[in-house]
């Protein structure tokens, strides 16, 4: 007799959660650059979405620590093929010949026209390192017997907004910016995603023991295929 398969509450408003705040950090924060001045560093340049798009591996890491390693893939490839869409839709709608009456056109193609080099670094990095973060998470999971929770979220976000980062800026701005500019550029957003989503670890500490809970899950890896390419378990 087979097994019924786990139904899970909340499994659908995490992912939901997580393709949402991947949108908005990628369409939205984008278009704006920051700027504030710290005691003792002066002013300090940053894009504006480098606060939120570490959201997404708290959620990442949220999905792997609870329902495993398989589950998270198929989520992260439902935000690859949403910020794929999202990126096509853009584009779309900024190249359409826009009314002899509308003034905005300009303001517009400043907020959402991408270049099409950025937008596929875009894509390639969010997917490249969303899953080395899953996939460090899930076998220092297993190596800890599922202690010290805070190590692995902590240490899959180095490993996986280091690998983001370095495809990002590297597709993206090689050759058009200047080499120590892109290195100085991507150590500094690596600095801030890395260390906001450590800040976020009492948050996350809570979000897992209350999935947990919920849900009566608590994924281990162990006969997992880590195939990147495949929806499978």
């Amino acid at each position: 007799m087979n097994q019924a398969p786990h139904r899970y509450k909340y499994f659908d408003f995490v992912m939901a959660a997580f393709v949402t705040v991947l949108l908005c950090s990628n369409l939205i924060g984008p278009g704006k650059v920051a700027q504030i001045d710290l005691p003792g560093l002066g002013l300090v340049t940053y894009g504006a979405g480098v606060l939120f798009f570490p959201v997404s591996y708290i959620f990442g890491d949220i999905l792997t620590e609870v329902y495993g390693y398989a589950r998270a893939r198929r989520v992260v490839w439902a935000g690859f093929a949403a910020l794929g869409f999202a990126s096509f839709m853009s584009w779309a709608v900024v190249a359409m010949p826009p009314a002899r009456e509308w003034p905005n056109q300009a303001a517009y193609e400043t907020v959402f026209g991408q270049v099409p080099r950025i937008a596929m670094a875009s894509l390639l990095a969010f997917w490249a390192g969303e899953f080395v973060n899953s996939y460090v998470l899930a076998k220092m999971k297993l190596w800890s017997a599922g202690r010290h929770l805070w190590m692995r979220t902590i240490g899959s976000t180095l490993v996986g907004e280091w690998v983001d980062s370095l495809i990002f800026y590297t597709l993206a701005f090689y050759g058009v910016w200047p080499v120590g500019q892109v290195i100085e550029v991507m150590i500094t957003n690596y600095l801030i995603k890395s260390g906001w989503e450590a800040l976020a670890t009492p948050l996350t500490y809570k979000v897992v023991a209350v999935l947990k809970r919920a849900e009566h899950e608590d994924y281990y890896d162990r006969d997992t295929n880590f195939n990147p390419f495949t929806l499978g378990q």
